[in-house]
């Protein structure tokens, strides 16, 4: 396991704390960062029904799943055999039966068929049928809303979790500098992400990477004024933009960090947001520290974009750290107009200020761990608007 089992216990607890001020007796985990957070389980089957459930009287969360996943939680998690319940394979993808019908038969077996039951309604895997199926299992139940309820438990890391972000600092080095060191003219952009990914996957000599719950993004040209476009095969040309947005993943941690290139010389526009996008962000990171508010954070940084003239709508930041595809954010603070969340140290951060025109974009971040007296920025690598061909090699 990843973590001491008293750690997992702890988490449990605070959760359990939660569901006890929202008035729950039952939460159905569905998420599988969250299934994650509480079990420790750690396998590719989230394309199918799966869950913890959660009940204040039991010390240990149920785990539940197809029949063939049943193994990867006695290897990964911290549960008893009696807390992995499997259901047969003839509840997958039937037009017939549904997962959450063997749920609903399990609830009423442990007289839990007339509690008040929170779900993650907005859960990416958490589909509408689940939710029409359960309802249907549970009439005498009570539902509710438990979207965010354990999001909320994992915003402030232990100790262990910030080493699996640093080690995930570390590995997003590696990526980025790979990035730089292949991006030229009449390179195809599959094969900078494929050097990517492979120095995302290996890691360092002393610790290998995880897969990242986002591939590395790479728009190029005029597209970098999108902000989630990925690659083709396309060559590179002279003069060409390139924003490159990726992440170090460690153990499901993740540290994600965005540069932007310019093969050639950049032109006025670009370098001159280019210059204030790096001033805000340096202003932005001497401010953060424990007491200020996320709403406080972004005033800061949009006091320096405004005298330059720009503009930017979206939030500029957000709580991030252990996930699965398709986001590494923890959707819980944002840093944006309105956030009041109270910035707390081991809260860990992507700060990305990115700017989005017409025809050109610039994105340039950096993930930080909230510290007792300001902030640590994770990554390592010059925040410079990156110039080929005179980039730094490794």
């Amino acid at each position: 396991m990843t973590f001491p089992i008293s750690e997992f216990q702890t988490r449990l607890a605070k959760t359990k704390q939660r569901m006890v001020n929202e008035g729950v007796d039952l939460l159905i985990v569905t998420d599988p960062a969250n299934m994650n957070y509480l079990s420790g389980y750690d396998a590719w089957s989230f394309y199918v029904h799966q869950m913890l459930i959660v009940i204040l009287e039991d010390e240990q969360p149920i785990w539940v799943g197809r029949g063939q996943d049943a193994s990867a939680a006695l290897h990964t998690t911290w549960l008893d055999s009696n807390h992995i319940v499997a259901y047969g394979d003839h509840y997958v993808q039937s037009d017939i039966r549904h997962p959450m019908d063997f749920v609903s038969d399990l609830l009423r077996k442990k007289k839990c068929d007339n509690k008040t039951i929170a779900v993650e309604l907005d859960a990416y895997y958490f589909t509408a049928r689940s939710y029409m199926q359960l309802t249907k299992g549970l009439p005498n139940a009570t539902f509710k809303d438990g979207t965010n309820m354990v999001n909320w438990v994992r915003i402030i890391k232990s100790e262990r979790e910030i080493s699996y972000i640093k080690h995930a600092a570390k590995i997003s080095e590696q990526a980025m500098q790979a990035a730089f060191d292949t991006i030229n003219e009449g390179v195809r952009e599959c094969d900078v992400v494929a050097n990517i990914s492979h120095a995302q996957i290996s890691g360092t000599e002393d610790f290998g990477g995880d897969y990242p719950s986002i591939v590395p993004l790479l728009p190029t040209g005029d597209k970098t004024s999108a902000s989630h476009l990925t690659w083709t095969d396309n060559r590179f040309k002279q003069g060409d933009p390139v924003i490159i947005e990726l992440a170090g993943c460690y153990k499901r941690y993740h540290s994600p960090l965005a540069r932007t290139a310019v093969i050639g010389s950049p032109d006025e526009t670009m370098q001159y947001v280019s210059d204030v996008v790096i001033e805000g962000i340096n202003t932005t990171l001497d401010a953060a520290k424990p007491g200020i508010t996320c709403e406080e954070l972004e005033r800061v940084w949009r006091s320096v974009i405004e005298k330059s003239g720009i503009k930017k709508e979206s939030r500029m930041g957000y709580s991030m750290g252990l996930n699965y595809p398709p986001d590494w954010g923890e959707h819980t603070a944002s840093l944006r107009p309105g956030d009041r969340t109270v910035l707390e140290p081991n809260m860990t951060f992507h700060l990305i200020p990115g700017i989005w025109m017409d025809h050109m974009g610039v994105e340039i971040s950096e993930s930080f761990q909230v510290t007792e007296t300001g902030c640590e920025v994770l990554a390592d690598f010059p925040r410079d608007l990156m110039v080929k061909p005179n980039i730094r090699l490794a």
